[in-house]
């Protein structure tokens, strides 16, 4: 046998041995005298005979992309587990990726079960919380000199003398003047700290 049998044949185009045989019956190839496929002169007349529009193409590969980030979020998962990340550049496997899914997925689990147990509370309603109490520690403050400062001068009218023995009265607006001098003063310097809410 000089050439490919119609088995062969088929295998070295990628087709069938039905679809072989239509074409020989076809006349689209080139047979040796003893009935075997020149493989090579059928080649060229089947690339001239065959219209294109009719030529099944392989299925392009339906793999989309990875986002860098996407990959990024696996190296940062594993690392926070202590597990071994993919090189820079080097791309992640399967298993990585898989690995990095399941910890996630345990993760977002853990979350959620401390959420029902209300271990947990949403950012805005902890902000509004922390905010609400900054606002009463402020109010608080900003009322304490007029409640404190008619205590504190009578204390001190009593305790204080001048130089002759004479007793020195200290007069109660006086002291909440200089009270609420200070208490402000502080209010301002605690104004300028922010949270840094990361």
């Amino acid at each position: 046998m000089q050439g490919m049998s119609e088995r062969q044949y088929a295998a070295h185009v990628g087709l069938s041995r039905g679809a072989i045989q239509k074409a020989k019956t076809a006349e689209r190839l080139v047979l040796y005298p003893d009935g075997s496929i020149n493989a090579a002169a059928s080649d060229a007349r089947r690339a001239e005979t065959t219209d294109p529009s009719k030529t099944r193409k392989p299925p392009a590969p339906k793999l989309k992309p990875v986002p860098e980030a996407a990959v990024a979020a696996v190296g940062d998962t594993l690392r926070e587990q202590g597990l071994a990340v993919p090189a820079v550049g080097g791309g992640t496997t399967f298993l990585q990726a898989k690995t990095a899914n399941e910890v996630l997925k345990a993760q977002e689990r853990r979350i959620r079960l401390q959420k029902l147990k209300g271990e947990l509370i949403e950012r805005a309603r902890a902000l509004a919380l922390v905010f609400r109490l900054a606002r009463e520690e402020r109010d608080a403050w900003v009322n304490w000199p007029a409640r404190a400062a008619a205590l504190m001068a009578a204390e001190l009218s009593a305790s204080c003398r001048n130089a002759t023995g004479q007793q020195i009265t200290v007069e109660p607006a006086a002291m909440q003047k200089v009270l609420e001098k200070h208490v402000r003063a502080h209010l301002d310097e605690l104004a300028e700290v922010r949270p840094d809410f990361r």
